[in-house]
């Protein structure tokens, strides 16, 4: 049982962070009906420039506490990865709307490539250690342990997703968001500014892979620039899962992929002898992707709806 809860208590603090980055996937393509591939690498962006304000922090305000840092970290991250999600928005995807799927796809691939190659210019290529600033003194649950930090990860997520059910219910942008997914036309025709819609869709996903890519770099104590590739895929992965497109799809897809990837790494890895171990946790993702689609290709949440006119 202690195994149990230990692999459960693994599989959400990844599926929270799988969880945050698939709402940057469905919010986007609930609203644009694009996938967009970068998004993974946006996520390793909100992680270096995290990095970089904690050395700032070191280098003129030493000795903060950790958490206080580690706040001023996310706090800092999210807007200026904001920025940049924004900036991609406006210059990679916007005069390709109207265009055939497959261009704003190769787009999207080509961003993913040019924001690894500029981080790798930036902070060069080797692993970077990220700072351990909480405690390592393990939290017992259950006979299982848990860090300070994966406890902060999963506050952080569960506030980050509860805050974004409430944005998107109770809101004016909410309802225009919604608006202008189901239908971006009648949308406009009723005094929706579907531009102003689309960029806040990018930035609302961008704070949210920054949340997640800070927190990555202090479970791991190592972040680097081809960080946020498997992570990306994955979290397209849980978006799929959960029915791309939907909120609430995509948190449940998360949660249940990081669970699924820790009991599969735990589990299935104990009864092939270590053959599907830890490393090789990565092929239980794409499995149940390939299930999914084969199977119900609307995901678990989704639902079957036509193409727009």
């Amino acid at each position: 049982m202690e195994t149990f809860i230990q692999q459960i208590l693994n599989g959400l603090v990844l599926g929270s962070m799988y969880a945050l980055v698939a709402l940057g996937y469905t919010m986007v393509y609930g609203v644009l009906n694009l996938i967009n591939f970068a998004h993974g690498d946006v996520l390793m962006i909100g992680a270096m420039l995290g990095l970089t304000i904690l050395q700032l922090l070191e280098a003129y305000i030493p000795g903060l506490p950790g958490y206080v840092q580690l706040a001023l970290a996310i706090l800092g991250a999210i807007p200026l990865t904001m920025l940049v999600s924004i900036l991609i928005e406006r210059v990679a995807y916007r005069r390709l709307r109207n265009a055939p799927r497959l261009a704003p796809l190769i787009t999207a691939i080509g961003v993913s490539i040019l924001l690894q190659t500029f981080a790798m210019m930036i902070w060069g290529r080797s692993p970077i250690p990220f700072p351990q600033l909480l405690s390592s003194e393990p939290i017992m649950v259950g006979g299982a342990m848990i860090s300070q930090t994966q406890v902060l990860l999963l506050v952080l997520a569960a506030v980050a997703m509860g805050a974004l059910v409430l944005l998107v219910e109770r809101t004016r942008m909410g309802r225009a968001m919604r608006a202008v997914a189901e239908n971006p036309r009648v949308a406009g025709l009723m005094g929706v500014d579907s531009n102003r819609v689309i960029v806040a869709t990018f930035a609302i996903g961008a704070a949210l892979a920054a949340v997640a890519g800070v927190m990555w770099g202090a479970n791991y104590a190592s972040i680097t620039f081809t960080m946020g590739v498997l992570p990306g895929l994955k979290a397209f992965c849980a978006a799929v899962l959960g029915g791309i497109g939907n909120i609430y799809g995509a948190m449940l897809g998360g949660l249940l992929l990081g669970i699924i990837e820790a009991l599969g790494a735990g589990y299935i890895g104990d009864l092939t002898g270590g053959f599907l171990g830890s490393h090789y946790q990565d092929i239980f993702a794409f499995v149940v992707l390939i299930l999914v689609l084969t199977l119900r290709p609307s995901g678990i949440m989704g639902e079957r709806v036509a193409d727009r006119a």
